[in-house]
């Protein structure tokens, strides 16, 4: 029987609510300062939830793939899985309410959320069945060093080369050359290509986690709080050479995203899986869902922003006008509990779906 390690559960599924709850305000002109990504440089709060994500990921492929055999039957499992997540992905990007509910093809968002998760999944489960502990620390840090001097020391375009938000950004650059008009953005999409390399790093990061999770060490939470602690250490150094950045998702980022992850996680483990105090089983119920009900929550958010109640509001503003915003509450304050809400039925779907034992792998 596989142990089970309630932390980890209970830490994806907190991952996917804070996803939910940054990605659905109530409007994007009101939101608290915390609920909002850094401009370029720096972070905030809302900017660890995709790398948490990611670096969950690694430590659950630990869990999953601990007893497996490198064969074809586990690639092909891992590839199907893959291939999975970036369809999701391309279909919220392509996905239209007007006929024939797929939008112009230049208007087509290729990179994406589901898209990174996917491809960072195939890698990292790949190189874990390939490769020990020690050579995925030197994989790690071959990614997040090359990634360094790729971005800061490599001429591109007869320049210089620039963190900042410019056409002599490689990560900038590649994007807009790869993917043209199919960026979220019009100079660099924040899931773009050359960034993905560095989110393998994150869920990397997550494997060693995994690791000691897994092992019969003594007193793991406190492993986990000074390997967190070492790497915001040493995050917040290089930071001062390759500045924290979620959308070029700089290797300082991973660092600091990093520590940060086994630093809550350390938490959750001592108080769930060493003082077995019970917890947070909705988070774990939510994540045993995880990539579902973000799915959906994307979806029907796109559905809700699309479908319009008269000719000035869609049902998202309608309802955040109608019945969150009063002259009474802050219009930050407003959205907040329109996202609130939303988390909330997600929250509830979720643990509707777990006592009915509906587990829907992707």
């Amino acid at each position: 029987m596989k142990e089970r390690i309630v932390s980890v559960d209970i830490f994806r599924g907190l991952t996917i609510a804070l996803m939910i709850l940054v990605n659905t305000p109530g409007t994007w002109e009101f939101v608290y300062p915390p609920l909002r990504h850094a401009d370029w440089h720096g972070y905030t709060p809302t900017d660890l939830v995709f790398p948490f994500f990611l670096f969950i990921v690694g430590t659950s492929i630990v869990f999953a793939y601990r007893n497996k055999v490198a064969n074809a039957a586990t690639y092909k499992k891992i590839s199907i899985r893959t291939l999975k997540l970036i369809g999701l992905g391309l279909f919220l990007g392509a996905f239209t309410i007007s006929f024939p509910f797929i939008n112009e093809f230049d208007q087509i968002r290729f990179p994406g959320v589901l898209q990174r998760i996917g491809v960072v999944f195939f890698f990292a489960a790949v190189l874990f069945l390939n490769f020990n502990w020690k050579a995925l620390i030197g994989i790690c840090l071959a990614i997040l060093v090359g990634y360094w001097v790729w971005l800061g020391f490599i001429p591109l375009l007869g320049e210089v080369p620039t963190f900042d938000r410019a056409p002599n950004n490689w990560a900038n650059y590649l994007d807009v050359q790869v993917f043209g008009s199919h960026n979220y953005k019009e100079d660099y999409d924040p899931e773009g290509l050359l960034s993905t390399l560095p989110s393998i790093a994150s869920s990397l990061l997550g494997i060693f986690t995994g690791l000691i999770l897994v092992s019969k060490r003594a007193k793991k939470e406190m492993v986990l709080v000074g390997l967190g602690v070492i790497m915001l250490v040493i995050g917040y150094l290089w930071d001062m050479a390759f500045p924290i950045n979620k959308a070029i998702w700089s290797s300082s980022f991973v660092l600091v995203t990093a520590g940060w992850a086994n630093i809550f996680l350390a938490l959750i483990y001592f108080l769930t899986d060493v003082k077995g105090i019970q917890f947070g089983s909705i988070f774990r119920y939510m994540g045993s869902n995880a990539i579902t009900l973000y799915f959906l929550s994307s979806f029907v958010s796109k559905l809700f922003n699309s479908i319009k109640v008269n000719n000035d509001s869609s049902v998202h503003q309608w309802l955040f006008e109608n019945i969150y915003r009063h002259d009474f509450l802050s219009g930050e304050f407003s959205s907040l509990l329109y996202g609130l809400t939303v988390v909330g039925f997600y929250l509830l779907m979720a643990l509707v779906m777990y006592r009915k034992k509906i587990f829907i792998k992707v």
